[in-house]
């Protein structure tokens, strides 16, 4: 079906037959006037009919960006893929799998030699787009000229399903939402698609790294990435994309930038790309560098640029982490801090911790959670009541911490398994007379981390010293009472502490929809025991943050 409005052509249900026969539905948006445009590629399971709605975070799934301005205004042609087995396309939803991925090669070629394409192909679009394209830049056909995964994962298990090897909700309820949008319509209205593969059942059985997960995730093939990359991620995406923007980054071997936003979470994300104005700012000038050959300087960008967080500036390197962040160990100590009532009010210090330092210990699941590991309190939901904290002294300066952060956690159970859930924060000044009310400070989370202890061997391929990377593939209990060492990847940030402010460590078991929205963790069924964090001479567990020099 063919519309049309003024500077805009639009057809609806093109349909390309893939090498099956299965035929996929494509949406072309193009501009109403003769000449041969670059493509802008889009590929999901969210369906093209879904383009006309408005601009809302009720819809999160919208993530396409400003298509009629890039076709009317901008001069590209803009195609929206329904993959396999989704809105119009043909065939069975597989998620990623491999028939997905060859689907987008004959697309994006088919695409390439329509007469109203100058042959050139982008790939665009957010989250699920952002996915398809790191699988478009591997699977390399020839009229793809460059990608620019905005807010997208690469590690599918690591990143989204499985955080440190715990299981993650999240896309079970995603899964469903995909679901319920292709197959309901208005009054119950026939014409929906219908997704019989159970997805979420398939996240749920597949508990370690296996082959399934190796074909969804384009982590292990991003050396075979050839055209120009803009990745762009956002600091409040930890439990989700944010890992997988910085990591493609580093993994790349072709031309690349690295942009990681202030966006605060999901939402910020979401509604920042359908704007404009940062299109323009961001998105515009690649394209047209790699689509139309424009030499408008885009090279002679920064590699890195992040929005340090705090103050709100933006920092600018050539690498990632920057060059000039140096580590800087703070000890966990059982002193009490004096500013904060959790289970210990523990302490993070310079000094490296005496032989007589101790340890601390606490009993799950905690009889005052409420919702999650929440307490609450006379003031209502307590999130840092019931758990252990480990907190600075005031700073005398500001500090900047830009990089990859590792905790270094000497730890026992009494159980064979545990789960380390791990919040860094900035703690905000507080009054006496409110510490002596017992109203809890302020504070922002900074950045978050897991590991289930089962999950701890690492994979030596990709591990390092800043960044520990765990295999997934074969896990190992723990021996109750035994102390190991468990290097715990704490997701980066670019955050700048104040002087006054402290800087907290968080550390329980579990999460709560109160501090985690949609990506929380179940508290499964067998989280049953005590745990004991160990802060000696023998077992300094130690938090080490990049700390940057002015």
């Amino acid at each position: 079906m063919e519309t049309g409005s003024a500077g805009m052509k639009v057809e609806q249900g093109v349909t390309v037959t893939m090498r099956d026969g299965v035929r996929i539905s494509l949406c072309i948006y193009r501009p109403d006037a003769p000449g041969r445009y670059p493509a802008l590629f889009a590929a999901s399971p969210y369906q093209y009919e879904t383009d006309s709605l408005p601009h809302s975070t009720l819809f999160l799934w919208r993530e396409v960006g400003p298509v009629e301005w890039y076709v009317r205004d901008q001069g590209y042609a803009y195609v929206h893929m329904d993959v396999r087995g989704t809105g119009r396309s043909e065939g069975t939803y597989g998620f990623l799998d491999s028939a997905e991925q060859q689907d987008y090669y004959e697309c994006i070629e088919w695409v390439g030699r329509q007469p109203w394409c100058n042959g050139n192909v982008g790939g665009i679009g957010q989250s699920y787009y952002a996915w398809s394209q790191w699988f478009m830049g591997i699977v390399d056909p020839p009229a793809l000229k460059c990608i620019a995964p905005y807010d997208g994962a690469v590690d599918i298990y690591r990143d989204t399903a499985y955080h440190g090897g715990i299981y993650c909700d999240f896309m079970a309820w995603w899964y469903q939402l995909v679901r319920v949008n292709n197959l309901h319509r208005a009054a119950s209205g026939a014409g929906g698609k219908d997704l019989p593969v159970d997805i979420a059942h398939e996240i749920a059985k597949h508990q370690t790294y296996d082959d399934w997960w190796r074909e969804r995730s384009p982590w292990e093939g991003l050396e075979k990435i050839t055209v120009p990359v803009l990745s762009i991620g956002h600091w409040g995406k930890m439990g989700l994309h944010l890992r997988g923007n910085i990591i493609g980054f580093e993994a790349l071997r072709s031309t690349k930038k690295l942009v990681v936003t202030g966006a605060k979470d999901v939402f910020e994300a979401h509604d920042q790309f359908d704007h404009i104005s940062y299109h323009e700012q961001e998105l515009l000038p690649f394209y047209d560098r790699w689509l139309k050959g424009r030499e408008n300087g885009w090279e002679e960008r920064p590699d890195v640029r992040v929005y340090v967080m705090g103050p709100g500036t933006w920092r600018e390197s050539g690498t990632w982490p920057p060059e000039d962040v140096r580590y800087r160990n703070y000890y966990l100590s059982g002193q009490t801090s004096g500013s904060v009532a959790s289970l210990n009010d523990g302490s993070l210090i310079e000094e490296s911790p005496a032989a007589d330092g101790g340890s601390t210990s606490y009993d799950y699941p905690d009889p005052k959670w409420k919702l999650g590991v929440v307490g609450f309190g006379p003031n209502g939901p307590d999130p840092v009541g019931r758990v252990l904290t480990f907190t600075t002294a005031p700073l005398g300066e500001d500090l900047e911490v830009v990089g990859p952060v590792v905790l270094e956690l000497y730890a026992a159970s009494t159980a064979s398994d545990t789960d380390f859930f791990v919040r860094l924060a900035d703690q905000f000044p507080q009054s006496a007379e409110e510490r002596s009310q017992g109203v809890q400070p302020r504070a922002v989370t900074v950045t978050k981390g897991w590991l289930r202890a089962s999950h701890r061997e690492k994979d030596d391929a990709w591990n390092s010293e800043h960044r520990p990377f765990y295999s997934h593939r074969s896990p190992q209990p723990i021996e109750p009472g035994e102390v190991y060492r468990f290097d715990i990847e704490v997701m980066p940030c670019a955050y700048r502490f104040e002087a006054g402010h402290r800087i907290r460590l968080e550390i329980v078991n579990g999460d709560s929809p109160l501090t985690d929205s949609i990506f929380t963790h179940q508290y499964l069924w067998y989280k049953v025991g005590a745990d004991t964090i160990q802060h000696s001479a023998a077992h300094p567990s130690c938090l080490r943050l990049p700390v940057g020099e002015d």
